[in-house]
């Protein structure tokens, strides 16, 4: 099947506008977001986890001091005025150098946030790393108490993210520049009918930012039945479309956007702030927990490591490789050499292929157009 019903004159334009934003954007590739995955352990079994991450992992955390020398190299070399921090994991808040690990970027010029389960974010741990530039979090609540604990599998996860949102609405309604935060979901067909009371129950909260995700099958959900079928995505689709409707007509709101997975043909800004653009190895690098250097953490094909800390120059890889992600040519094969949505989708997101000889994993205009 040839995909994507050719957009109208105005709508052309814009898209056309923006492919040559993309084109510039590519063309500089300004590093201005960088992953550390500072461990692959976790407290939690979550049914859905693309790492597969575990309480004990094969693989050791990484030294501070050799993420350090990765933000020296940055600062000595990166052409982008801005850069920001993420830390994730595993669960990085089993890591008690974290407010260390703050202070260094910050030194270096930098601003830095966490990615948690929040299964240990005590107040006491929030404010001490508030105290050291904590500038940004995401914390991830998967519907009420019954679906999230189903998803996560622990039934405490529920209470100390509620509470964890609590802190974080109560910090940035106290210092809106200093830091903000947001919620993300993972939507499957066990969730998928409770988001209109999520939705509620974060409005109530004071929750001003929700992101939500779609379950690809790989790691440890490749092994549950948990992807939408085509007829579940487009409802997705539509509760996005409706919960931003509200918000824009001035009624009781949230800012909801969908994750940048995917071109959706006409669903482009109706679900989401932005046009489809993976940015992977554009502008987002990672230092993964073994030293390796790639795009974003979900981007963990072989043929998309670029290099490691522990035998490369960090920015020398940045600026001399990644040509297979800035020049997508290569995923123009099978149904997406037919698709006329190609010079606006360009094969996807990166975290769906396995390999560069493989086709793309799934299309969301596929998905979009068979419901």
């Amino acid at each position: 099947m040839v995909h994507g019903k050719r957009p109208g004159f105005f709508d052309r334009l814009r898209r056309n506008i923006f492919s040559l934003y993309r084109k510039s954007v590519v063309r500089r590739h300004e590093l201005n977001y960088l992953f550390w995955e500072c461990t692959l352990r976790c407290n939690l079994n979550c049914r859905h986890c693309g790492s597969d991450c575990l309480k004990s992992s094969g693989v050791k955390d990484m030294p501070l001091e050799d993420f350090i020398r990765v933000l020296d190299n940055i600062r000595e070399k990166n052409s982008s005025p801005n850069l920001a921090v993420a830390i994730t994991g595993g669960e990085p808040l089993l890591r008690d150098d974290l407010e260390k690990a703050g202070r260094e970027i910050l030194r270096r010029g930098f601003s830095w946030g966490i990615v948690t389960n929040a299964l240990l974010l005590t107040e006491e741990r929030f404010r001490s790393l508030r105290k050291n530039g904590l500038s940004s979090m995401s914390v991830s609540l998967d519907g009420l108490e019954e679906q999230h604990t189903f998803l996560r599998r622990n039934s405490k996860s529920f209470g100390t993210v509620s509470s964890a949102i609590d802190m974080m609405v109560m910090e940035h309604e106290k210092n809106p520049r200093s830091f903000i935060f947001d919620v993300i979901t993972c939507v499957h067909r066990g969730n998928l009918s409770a988001l209109p009371e999520l939705r509620d129950f974060l409005i109530q909260k004071g929750v001003e930012n929700w992101r939500i995700f779609s379950i690809f099958p790989s790691g440890r959900a490749s092994g549950e039945d948990l992807s939408l079928s085509a007829v579940e995505y487009r409802k997705m689709m539509d509760f996005i479309a409706e919960t931003r409707s509200l918000r824009k007509s001035g009624g009781k709101g949230i800012c909801l956007n969908y994750s940048c997975e995917g071109y959706l043909g006409p669903y482009e800004l109706k679900v989401r702030d932005f046009f489809f653009f993976c940015r992977a190895g554009i502008n987002v690098g990672s230092v993964m927990c073994d030293g390796s250097i790639s795009a974003c953490l979900s981007v963990r094909g072989r043929d998309f490591i670029q290099g490691n800390i522990y035998s490369d120059d960090f920015m020398d890889v940045w600026n001399g490789r990644f040509e297979n992600m800035r020049d997508r040519s290569w995923a123009k094969k099978g149904k997406c050499a037919r698709c006329k949505s190609w010079k606006w989708c360009m094969g996807n997101g990166l975290h769906l292929y396995k390999d560069m000889r493989t086709q793309v994993a799934h299309c969301n205009l596929e998905l979009l157009e068979d419901s």
